[in-house]
């Protein structure tokens, strides 16, 4: 059973109340009676193949589209671009990805972070660091593939 989590309590300006209604239809509008578990419209649109998580991963970058536009800090923006990205990238995944959908919840997170970014004035600033640790993983990823395919085309060589 998922634990509920806690909601900041604080409303969003009205400009970006629309925004939060788009999270909360997307990613927690249904309960499973007799549970805490909720879940959206994104994880069944994601059943349907391609299409799914295409028009799924748009509504999540028009919402952070928009909420760039109403001031969000570039590291917030970074922040949820990557809650999005990493929600299309495993969700694309078939079988493990559907099942993903239903606990990563992307919107939901990326309302958190606004939230936090207009109230408690966190995630201020550029968001380079962010950026450098993320190619910095993603080329340690890509090194550990290289010498990987680097072993097994030494082993297969060796096999013939």
């Amino acid at each position: 059973m998922q634990s509920p989590k806690k909601p900041i309590p604080v409303n969003l300006p009205d400009r970006l109340k629309w925004v939060e209604r788009v999270a909360y239809l997307l990613d927690d509008q249904f309960r499973i009676p007799g549970t805490n578990f909720r879940f959206g419209l994104d994880p069944i649109i994601n059943f349907i193949p391609v299409v799914g998580d295409i028009s799924g991963f748009a509504v999540a970058a028009t919402l952070i589209w928009v909420m760039a536009k109403q001031g969000a800090s570039r590291k917030v923006v970074i922040l949820m671009a990557l809650n999005a990205g990493l929600d299309a990238l495993i969700g694309g995944i078939p079988i493990i990805g559907q099942i993903f959908d239903f606990y990563f919840k992307a919107n939901e997170r990326n309302i958190r972070l606004l939230k936090q970014h207009y109230v408690e004035g966190r995630h201020q600033g550029s968001g380079t660091g962010v950026l450098v640790t993320i190619f910095i993983v993603i080329g340690l990823f890509f090194a550990g593939i290289l010498y990987l395919s680097y072993k097994l085309l030494r082993y297969l060589v060796h096999l013939f």
